[in-house]
């Protein structure tokens, strides 16, 4: 289990001002159809604007991350948003996380945890 980062860790990983900001907007618990964390993995499913949500998840203990927005702002502002809902206490714990995260983890694995 990581130990929870304060809100003002989690704003230092932002590129930008204006990521900061953006970041602040998507930090509610209703902007995400899903949300969940399975120890050091955090991961959630954020209203977007396209057809289907953004899939964002995080690596807490490299840290890592992963969203599938049209973003190149690293990290983006979805990824940042998850990151502060879950420094305020608003990602629950899961005993599992979806097929998507991990994926994604084995993935990286695969490639020695650079991914």
């Amino acid at each position: 289990m990581i130990e929870r980062w304060s809100r003002d860790q989690v704003l230092a990983l932002a590129p930008d001002a204006s990521s900061q900001k953006a970041a602040q907007g998507l930090a509610a618990a209703e902007t995400w159809s899903s949300r969940g964390t399975t120890g050091t993995v955090l991961y959630g499913a954020c209203k977007g604007n396209g057809a289907g949500p953004y899939l964002t998840c995080a690596d807490l203990a490299e840290p890592a991350y992963r969203c599938s927005c049209p973003s190149r702002k690293f990290p983006c502002k979805h990824t940042l948003g998850l990151l502060l809902l879950w420094s305020a206490g608003g990602v629950p714990a899961q005993e599992a996380a979806p097929q998507w995260v991990t994926e994604w983890m084995e993935t990286r694995a695969g490639r020695g945890r650079g991914a």
